[in-house]
């Protein structure tokens, strides 16, 4: 049943994102672009491209990634919010919602931004398979974490203003551990210990997301 009104969630979130294009049409470009801009005031020296260039991607995608948060926030009101309540939606399966959407989108932005980083710094990636869980684990966490300080800002009347303040410190243990992910696959070193840091970023933004969902939805 929670799973079921999280897809439904989920699924109207997109929808908006979908006849907006806000994300797609506006965050994503400008996040390739902003991948564009740093090699041209770096300069064509390609070998620190290719030393900066993992670093240079989670920067990007921590700063729009909170654009991205900000603006699942800012699309829904408090009387949207009391409808959902009214309807018995379960708290934490409206957080699993807007979680699932958010990290559709962002994961959406890592690939694209992903790809114009590797055409632009060429970074040398041993087992670049590990990528396929680095990369959705950043945009769950992200998600996570955003969704998560959009409920305490709503929750605190404050609107929009205090997601990036709270979702930036938070990230960098995430952002940390992925950026050693990355220069241990450049340098061929185990980054065991960087996935299970992310991992664990993770599982505690979870839980503190779901047990946080009812108590924060009472207190408007």
């Amino acid at each position: 049943m929670i799973w079921q009104q999280a897809w439904v969630i989920a699924r109207r979130d997109l929808i908006r994102e979908l006849r907006s294009g806000e994300v797609l049409w506006i965050t994503i470009p400008f996040g390739a672009v902003g991948m564009l801009l740093i090699p041209l005031a770096v300069g064509t020296d390609a070998p620190l491209l290719a030393r900066i260039g993992p670093g240079m991607f989670w920067v990007v995608v921590l700063l729009f990634g909170i654009l991205v948060s900000v603006r699942r926030t800012a699309i829904e009101t408090p009387e949207q919010r009391d409808h959902l309540a009214l309807l018995g939606i379960d708290p934490a399966a409206r957080f699993a919602g807007r979680v699932m959407a958010s990290g559709a989108l962002l994961l959406a932005f890592e690939l694209v931004v992903g790809i114009a980083a590797v055409a632009l710094y060429d970074p040398a990636l041993t087992d670049g398979w590990w990528l396929v869980a680095i990369v959705p684990t950043v945009a769950l966490g992200l998600a996570l974490l955003g969704t998560l300080a959009g409920s305490i800002a709503a929750a605190t009347g404050v609107g929009t203003v205090l997601v990036p303040l709270l979702v930036a410190p938070l990230a960098v243990p995430l952002l940390l551990a992925a950026s050693q992910a990355l220069e241990g696959l450049q340098q061929g070193r185990s980054i065991l210990t960087a996935v299970l840091l992310m991992a664990l970023v993770v599982c505690v933004a979870a839980i503190a997301g779901v047990l946080a969902a009812r108590p924060l939805q009472e207190t408007r």
